[in-house]
């Protein structure tokens, strides 16, 4: 990760947009590079450190695409029904042996081998039977139609899933279906995680008055997790120097990415400088948004000459930490763990209610989307949307996304959705 130096991170009292504050993360981040080679069946969620190359053409013959009667084209007549004598039945996996001659076809099954010859298959539906002959109508069937050509899937010597993909289900039936065992993949990143102030309390502690349990560092670790993140939770941190310098000391050294809640609002944050700018360089922004206005970003120094670790400090309030988290350091951390660009689905639904906004920041709304009966997308708010309101994250299937040039919606306008089944 490059240091801030006066580059854009450095944006000291200034105020950015969410645009520019992920403009400028982006810029900053150097992915990890180191690799390890892992059995497909626990590749899922890691993210591919080089090609996986098909040694194989998939598929390996010209095959039947369903179920029917392979023949020649050419067979087909102009006008008038044709008519072809049935001479065999192929399976899939059963080579066939034999000549299919002009005038014959042959009853096949899907993903059989194509006899040579024979490049037309008739679905069952689409013909008839009289004896042992089938006949075809005209006008319901194209010469060449409903063979899978070999190799139309993955030619061998050609990429099958390309390096910075971050494996799904699919790909990983893809490797299986070409012979490929195992991959080598880019080691996950690592990322220490824990929660400061006084008033926290972890599970299991006593409530004392004035206090709350810590809800952060679960909403955090679970979207972490989602990500592929190997995370170290480092627990709670008092609003004290000497502990956070020691949790600060613990999380770099065994971790690529420092990620914390709480501490970057204004009345900590001299405090909080202090002890950053001894181990770093990190800026203090103010970002355009609602939920979630401050945030802090930069580098701290690693011991033996390693790598900066990157540290996202989040608001301490429930809701803003995790919208902080979706909206500026989700992309990061995928960026830093050498995934491919994984932007963010925008659904675009109407609005339900009118909503107020001002131009000059974005908005993050909790809210639902559902179908209406007319087929369109409809989103409504979930009800309040203070920043320490997480039950209506809970009961939210998506945020509504007002832009930062945005100002007042009417009922019935089309609004930006994030689905949190993109998001989460």
């Amino acid at each position: 990760m490059s240091a801030l130096g006066e580059s854009p991170l450095a944006a000291g009292d200034r105020q950015l947009s969410v645009a520019q504050a992920r403009e400028a993360i982006a810029a900053a981040l150097r992915p990890i590079t180191d690799t390890q080679e892992v059995a497909l069946e626990q590749a899922l969620g890691r993210v591919l450190a080089r090609d996986v190359i098909s040694p194989i053409d998939v598929p390996a013959h010209d095959n039947s695409a369903m179920d029917g009667f392979a023949f020649a084209g050419e067979a087909l007549a102009a006008s008038g029904p044709t008519r072809l004598r049935v001479v065999g039945t192929l399976m899939a996996g059963a080579p066939h042996r034999g000549t299919v001659g002009g005038g014959e076809c042959v009853r096949i099954m899907t993903g059989a081998v194509m006899p040579a010859g024979l490049d037309t298959v008739v679905p069952l539906e689409l013909c008839r039977s009289e004896g042992d002959e089938i006949v075809i109508e005209p006008g319901v069937l194209r010469a060449g139609e409903n063979r899978r050509r070999r190799g139309e899937d993955l030619t061998a010597g050609r990429p099958a899933l390309r390096r910075g993909r971050r494996l799904r289900p699919a790909d990983l039936g893809l490797a299986a279906s070409v012979g490929i065992g195992r991959v080598r993949v880019l080691r996950p990143l690592r990322v220490a995680l824990f929660s400061t102030g006084d008033e926290l309390r972890t599970l299991g502690q006593t409530l004392d008055p004035g206090c709350v349990y810590d809800s952060n560092r679960y909403s955090l670790l679970g979207a972490l997790q989602r990500l592929g993140m190997d995370v170290v939770d480092l627990g709670l941190v008092p609003d004290d120097r000497a502990a956070l310098q020691a949790t600060l000391a613990a999380a770099v050294a065994q971790a690529d990415v420092v990620l914390t809640s709480g501490g970057v609002s204004m009345g900590d944050a001299d405090y909080t400088r202090e002890v950053l700018a001894a181990m770093g360089e990190v800026g203090f922004w103010k970002v355009a948004m609602r939920p979630g206005r401050p945030f802090a970003f930069g580098a701290l120094r690693r011991p033996g000459g390693q790598p900066p670790s990157c540290l996202f400090a989040l608001p301490g309030n429930p809701v803003a930490a995790l919208v902080s988290f979706y909206a500026l350091a989700r992309e990061a951390l995928l960026q830093l763990a050498g995934a491919e660009p994984e932007p963010l689905p925008i659904l675009q639904a109407r609005c339900s209610s009118a909503i107020r906004k001002r131009p000059g920041r974005t908005e993050f709304q909790r809210a639902v989307v559902e179908p209406t009966s007319q087929g369109h997308w409809q989103v409504r708010l979930t009800g309040s949307q203070g920043a320490g309101v997480l039950r209506s994250m809970c009961e939210a299937n998506a945020l509504l996304v007002l832009g930062h040039d945005q100002g007042s919606v009417a009922a019935g306008d089309f609004v930006d959705v994030w689905l949190f089944d993109g998001l989460v």
